[in-house]
């Protein structure tokens, strides 16, 4: 078997097993499988959670090039009808975690075999799509035993050709935070309405409040989203809704007007419970900091990939994409790129079905960036 179609199986078996947040259990032992039958020598390998911190040891290291892969799925039913489609029900690779596993795991297999001088740690990380693993592994005793000097990541892009990637220094990916608001008022007969304060019409006012924060409260310069997913509430068609559920997300260019929008979202629903006199609950969820790729070390990059290998290279517009890698980011410098992987459907998507053809290009640019970068 060749060496690209080695990690194509391996992305199709990663495939089959995706498993939600801090629940990759299969994940892990294979991927614990795989490195156990590697050279042991150059290797040290440490558990956390459901992740793994792997080291490649230099040959006479002065640092440390990290290189992160999610390894969630998400809770949907996939559709693709691919061979290796998923065997978990209701889960599924929708996210691409599996392409990016199998890469990693190809550029440390060359590592192990053909050391550079510089430490190169993979992190596998658990939970990226919630309720978020980075901050908590980028704060574990073995991150900052081992705690690199850079960090790379990539994130696959369907909208792309396989062979491109899309990088800009700066601000790549938004602020974003989960928002969850639970209205309690006081049920009963759909006949008799006076004697209830309904919870339905209390969260259909409530969305077309919080439409007016991106319009009146957010510098049209700027950047946000509120996007209300969801609504659930009431029992029956003829009994007035006691209680309603909003889910939804936020999305802001800034830090500063994520602390804008949520402070607003806060002033309405204090008012919403003034006006219909009842009870509410506010929960931001899993919250992601911004993806902030450092000018000098993104700028290198891109030059490098443009120089030395067939990659289509260019800078792209920020996206209001959510990624917890931004936590990383925001305590090591470092860099996110899109890779393309031509899909006609998107990201989270049931029918998202990536080119696997970008896998050994992915391999050979990072494998060919890193020997050189852990050389200097």
């Amino acid at each position: 078997m060749s060496t690209s179609s080695k990690f194509v199986e391996i992305r199709r078996t990663l495939h089959k097993m995706p498993e939600l947040g801090f629940r990759e259990f299969k994940t892990q032992a294979f991927l614990l499988q795989y490195l156990d039958q590697l050279p042991s020598d150059r290797l040290e390998i440490e558990t956390w959670e459901t992740g793994i911190f792997v080291r490649v040891k230099g040959l006479d290291a002065t640092k440390t090039i990290g290189y992160r892969a999610d390894i969630d799925g998400l809770p949907i039913v996939e559709e693709t009808e691919l061979t290796f489609a998923s065997e978990h029900e209701g889960h599924m690779h929708a996210c691409g975690h599996d392409f990016h596993m199998s890469i990693g795991l190809g550029v440390l297999t060359h590592l192990v075999h053909h050391p550079i001088r510089d430490h190169v740690l993979f992190v596998f990380q658990p939970a990226e799509e919630g309720p978020g693993g980075a901050l908590p592994m980028i704060q574990s005793e073995q991150m900052k035993r081992w705690k690199p000097d850079m960090m790379i990541a990539l994130h696959i892009a369907p909208e792309y050709p396989v062979g491109t990637i899309a990088i800009k220094p700066g601000l790549l990916f938004a602020n974003t935070s989960e928002l969850f608001i639970d209205l309690k008022g006081k049920g009963g007969h759909a006949a008799y309405p006076h004697n209830t304060n309904d919870m339905v019409v209390a969260a259909c006012q409530l969305v077309n409040q919080l439409q007016t924060i991106v319009a009146r409260n957010v510098d049209p310069l700027d950047s946000a989203v509120i996007t209300v997913g969801k609504i659930t509430g009431g029992t029956v068609q003829n009994v007035i809704a006691e209680n309603a559920r909003l889910e939804g997300t936020i999305r802001t260019l800034s830090a500063e007007s994520m602390k804008k929008v949520k402070s607003r979202i806060e002033a309405l629903v204090e008012g919403l419970k003034t006006g219909f006199e009842c009870e509410a609950v506010i929960d931001y969820g899993a919250m992601y900091y911004q993806v902030f790729n450092e000018e000098q070390l993104t700028r290198e990059f891109m030059q490098y990939a443009k120089d030395q290998t067939d990659i289509n290279v260019f800078e792209c517009k920020e996206a209001m994409t959510g990624e917890d890698f931004g936590y990383m980011l925001k305590e090591i410098p470092g860099f996110m790129f899109w890779l393309g992987v031509d899909s006609e459907y998107g990201l989270h998507h049931a029918k998202l079905n990536p080119n696997e053809n970008a896998i050994p290009k992915a391999i050979d640019l990072l494998t060919s960036y890193i020997e050189w970068k852990g050389n200097q």
